[in-house]
């Protein structure tokens, strides 16, 4: 018989494979094209009349490379668009946001220490936000404060700073962050699917009529692309986040994605004039440094109510009710509690792996679908038995977590 919780773990693991790949598509070309349009020559007239070009080496063969302003005399033949890697990272980031922080809201998308809510209540205020987000964005562009570039981007920060603190007084840590990640990586999205594409298509469509493209478009589309590029690096930070408690289990969890969002600027920016060939800003990597050791020290603060007890969530209840659970909480009070502690007493470890605390009845009930998979279905935990786990034991979690299930 199959096991829904494998099949549900393996289903996260494809899709999460699937976002990664989409993701290294999307980040990868991005980069790409923001180095080539950088790095043009302008400085030779060209008898295509295009507005720069570069000469590049790749896989054994030669490429040259030329860049028109608005567009070419007249259509191409074959003409190869950019946007799939972008919808498909989306989509399969949507889609594992789902499959972990909205069916698993209980465990991962609420902690009642920071607000009471109910799971529709955390999943319609998280889909919402996305939303909202792209909205006051694009509003905010289209407007002559975004006439200024630079102006508009400090805007820009100032709203993803007001988000970092929102999403913290709202969700847990973990889902903060994540969602931080999630709202930014949206607006990304966005300004390919509603302004780049539909631009290019404008002057697509103007070169197959035989019209003169507006450079408008090329303009406003090369804005967004823009704030894309200074926008991913932290993104990817965000994305990562929730494997490492010092970024998501600190009171000060907001305001570090806020460091990571100007330390995005600074590396983008030393990248950006290397490749535009104007010179190299080294004081872009003494910035980062230290934006990178204040995040290091608000890390190391400790975490408010890190000793708080949350209330046990309904969900929860049966793990604690089933048969086997008293035998099962010793289990995981002698082989996990030394590390998965307010205060670990096992050699080497500082803070507890993942933010994972199994001190209590309550906490190890709430994670119950975790010591299943990680304690009982298989064994990467302990990490190479290193607290002596027998086979036994192992066996009675499994049998605790399906008599609390019924499989």
């Amino acid at each position: 018989m199959w096991d829904f919780i494998v099949l549900a773990e393996w289903l996260e693991f494809a899709v999460r494979w699937t976002h990664v790949i989409t993701a290294i598509a999307w980040i990868g070309s991005s980069f790409y094209f923001i180095a080539l349009d950088l790095g043009l020559h302008r400085d030779r007239a060209l008898a295509s009349g295009a507005d720069g070009e570069a000469w590049q080496v790749h896989g054994g063969g030669f490429y040259h490379v030329q860049k028109y302003l608005v567009a070419p005399g007249q259509m191409p033949a074959d003409l190869t668009w950019f946007k799939w890697e972008s919808y498909s990272t989306w989509l399969s980031g949507f889609a594992l946001l789902a499959l972990v922080y909205y069916l698993g809201a209980d465990l991962y998308l609420i902690d009642p220490a920071v607000r009471e809510l109910t799971q529709g209540q955390a999943i319609g205020i998280s889909v919402a936000s996305l939303v909202f987000g792209w909205i006051v964005y694009d509003q905010i562009c289209k407007t002559r404060f975004g006439d200024d570039n630079t102006r508009l981007m400090l805007g820009l920060y100032v709203i993803l700073l007001v988000t970092a603190w929102g999403y913290a007084q709202l969700f847990s840590g973990r889902a903060a962050l994540l969602h931080l990640g999630a709202f930014t990586a949206s607006i990304m999205t966005a300004n390919v699917f509603f302004i780049i594409m539909p631009n290019q298509r404008i002057v697509v469509a103007d070169l197959i009529a035989g019209r003169k493209p507006d450079a408008k478009y090329g303009k406003i589309a090369k804005q967004r692309s823009t704030h894309n590029n200074y926008l991913t690096l932290p993104v990817i930070f965000l994305m990562l986040s929730n494997h490492y408690p010092l970024a998501f289990a600190s009171q000060w969890n907001w305001l570090i994605a806020s460091l990571v969002f100007l330390m995005g600027v600074t590396i983008r920016h030393w990248f950006n004039t290397h490749h535009a060939r104007k010179g190299n800003p080294h004081w872009t990597w003494a910035a980062t440094v230290l934006l990178f050791l204040a995040i290091v020290g608000l890390s190391s603060l400790r975490p408010a109510g890190a000793d708080a007890q949350a209330a046990l969530p309904p969900s929860a209840h049966r793990f604690a009710e089933a048969e086997g659970f008293a035998e099962v909480t010793d289990i995981v009070a002698s082989r996990c509690a030394m590390c998965h502690a307010v205060e670990p007493v096992y050699d080497g470890i500082h803070w507890a792996p993942k933010g994972l605390r199994l001190e209590t009845p309550e906490q190890i009930a709430l994670e119950a679908r975790r010591i299943y998979v990680q304690a009982g279905l298989t064994h990467a935990m302990p990490p190479a038995n290193a607290s002596f786990m027998e086979p036994e034991e192992r066996e009675r979690i499994i049998a605790w977590y399906r008599a609390a299930t019924g499989a």
